[in-house]
């Protein structure tokens, strides 16, 4: 564990120090994000684009992580146990790509659907069994959207087949 935090303060000081614009917690371990990354970041926040939380063990995303880093634009967080997003996702006003793939999602994070500049949705290797599909419909910015390999019942699977104006990744049916 004592090498899990000194790799995750080794990359956290490295975007401090070298000014970058994201921050790779990838493959540390994390069980939630730091709260001690919190104040260490608190001088660049406004900085940081890009956020990878990418194959951890985290349950869950506190509403203090999308209210603090607001001008996030990527966020990958698959890989992890998730099964919700906090409702302060929806706050997230330049978000353009999440990755959610390979969770436990068993319900669609219906706030993701209350973020206008979102492009990119990676929801696949859930459990998801339905898609909001009228709510992506109306999202202005939506290009593409990943459902492949979840359990999704045969209503929102024929709904998938109609046009939409953005593409679908999803199993085609055997």
């Amino acid at each position: 564990m004592a090498e899990a935090v000194a790799k995750v303060a080794r990359r956290i000081n490295a975007t401090v120090e070298e000014g970058k614009d994201s921050v790779d917690l990838s493959k540390c371990m994390l069980a939630s994000f730091p709260d001690g990354v919190f104040k260490v970041l608190r001088t660049v926040t406004e900085n940081i684009r890009v956020i990878t939380l990418a194959d951890n063990e985290m349950k869950a995303v506190s509403s203090k992580f999308f209210t603090t880093f607001t001008q996030l634009r990527e966020l990958d967080l698959q890989g992890n146990v998730l099964t919700k997003l906090p409702d302060s996702v929806s706050e997230m006003k330049h978000l353009t790509s999440i990755n959610l793939a390979n969770n436990k999602f068993s319900i669609f994070p219906d706030k993701l659907t209350e973020i206008a500049t979102l492009e990119h949705i990676d929801l696949q290797g859930n459990s998801l069994t339905e898609v909001p599909l009228e709510k992506l419909s109306d999202m202005p910015s939506l290009k593409w959207l990943n459902v492949k390999s979840n359990p999704l019942d045969s209503n929102t699977k024929s709904a998938l087949q109609s046009p939409r104006k953005f593409d679908i990744l999803s199993t085609a049916e055997s």
